[in-house]
Order: C-alpha cells, then sequence, then structure tokens
C-alpha cells in the first residue's frame, strides 16, 4: 500500500509539473542579430560616404585586384577608428601615409593617404579621429578618397561587411 501510495504520488507531480510547464507562456523569440554597424564597426567617414571604388578580391597572394574601396572624402576630412583596436602602423609606407589598427578576431583596418594623429601603439575608439585625408590617391577622380581596407589574418576582405551592406553607393568606375 505504501508503495501504491509513493508511486501515486510521483505521478500526480509529474502530471502537475506537466501541466505548469503547458500553462507557461511561449518563450520569446531571440532578437534578430545587429548589424555589424551597430556591434563594434562603423564608417570611417562622416557622413557616410559614396564609394568610388569597389573591393575586388585578389585572386592570388600576389595577383590584381583592389584590397580595399575608395570612398569618397575631402581635404583635411577626420578619418575614424572604423573599431576600438590598437594601432599598429602611422606613418609612411612605400610614398604615402598610412593608419593600421588591430581590431578584436584577428581584424585589422588601414586607411590611406591619411596624415596620422595617432602613433604606433596607441589604443583608440570606435569613432575616435585617428587622421586627416589627404589628397592624391592614386586613380582617385575626385579631390579626396580615403582607401580603406580590411584584412582578417592574411585574407583581405570587403570593408564594406563591417558596415551595412545595404547602404552601399557606387558611383561609376
Amino acid at each position: 500500500m505504501r508503495i501504491l501510495i509513493a508511486i501515486l504520488s510521483g505521478a500526480a507531480l509529474a502530471c502537475s509539473a506537466a501541466l505548469t510547464a503547458a500553462a507557461a507562456p511561449p518563450a520569446s523569440p531571440a532578437p534578430p542579430a545587429e548589424p555589424s554597424s551597430a556591434v563594434g564597426f562603423t564608417w570611417p567617414l562622416v557622413p557616410p560616404p559614396a564609394v568610388a571604388r569597389p573591393f575586388e578580391a585578389p585572386d592570388s597572394a600576389f595577383g590584381p585586384g583592389h584590397r580595399g574601396v575608395d570612398l569618397v572624402g575631402d581635404p583635411g576630412q577626420p578619418v575614424l577608428a572604423a573599431a576600438n583596436g590598437v594601432v599598429v602602423h602611422a606613418g609612411w609606407l612605400v610614398d604615402r601615409e598610412v593608419v593600421s589598427v588591430e581590431h578584436d578576431g584577428g581584424l585589422r583596418t588601414s586607411y590611406e593617404p591619411v596624415v596620422p594623429a595617432v602613433a604606433a601603439g596607441d589604443r583608440v575608439a570606435r569613432g575616435q579621429v585617428i587622421g586627416h585625408l589627404e589628397p592624391g590617391h592614386p586613380g582617385c577622380a575626385n579631390r579626396a578618397c580615403l582607401h580603406w581596407g580590411l584584412r582578417e589574418g592574411e585574407r583581405y576582405r570587403d570593408p564594406l561587411e563591417l558596415v551595412s551592406p545595404g547602404r552601399v553607393r557606387l558611383l561609376p568606375w
């Protein structure tokens, strides 16, 4: 008899738990993923610029391509860090001044031609001025273009992936 009561009590508890779970409101769906720009990256020029020349991935490590995008700007315009990071280069590289910033997750952004306002080793915050745009970027038909590059390890990526991809404006090439 005691065994029968224990079994019935256990069954009653199991039914009660099942009814409580069934009566509970359904869990709300997970919120949609935020766009890249909301989770750490933003445009390096304000307002968001037109794209003068898009990214063209190279076929091989030394093959032709355009390893970044050219963004239309104005001479002297502030260039902003696209995200928090550490400056790994700020100065001359071959024939122009370049700023490169290392970000979390193995991403590195580069900005050229830019008169640096930062130095290697500086920590920068998203939206912080890292330099000022210079005219004279090769192939730029505008008064000034910022070449904005992105690498993940050794692989070049399109930096426009970091900002709202639906708002890209291309100019005639």
